[in-house]
C-alpha cells in the first residue's frame, strides 16, 4: 500500500505534538519534523530519513506507527 504525502503530514503533526519529548527524545527531530510540512515529492522523502534518525529512541503511544508510515515513504517509489 503506498503512503501519501497527507499521511507523512498527519505523522509529522503527531512527532510535534508530543511537546513533554522535545527537550529528551525529539532534539532535533521537531525541526526537521517542521521543516518536512513545507515539502513535497523526493525531497519529503529525504526528509523523512532525517526524522527517522532522530527518533529512535522516541517513546510515545503512536511512535511505532509514524516510524513506520515515514520508513515506507522514504523507501516508495514516487511517480
Amino acid at each position: 500500500m503506498a503512503i501519501s504525502e497527507s499521511q507523512v503530514y498527519e505523522a509529522l503533526r503527531k512527532i510535534l505534538a508530543d511537546r513533554k519529548g522535545y527537550s529528551t527524545s525529539l532534539n532535533y527531530a521537531v525541526g526537521y519534523a517542521e521543516v518536512g510540512l513545507d515539502l513535497r515529492g523526493h525531497t519529503l522523502q529525504i526528509q523523512c530519513l532525517y526524522v527517522l534518525n532522530n527518533i529512535s529512541h522516541w517513546r510515545h503511544s503512536d511512535a511505532k506507527e509514524v516510524r513506520d508510515v515515514l520508513r515506507q515513504f522514504a523507501k516508495q517509489r514516487l511517480v
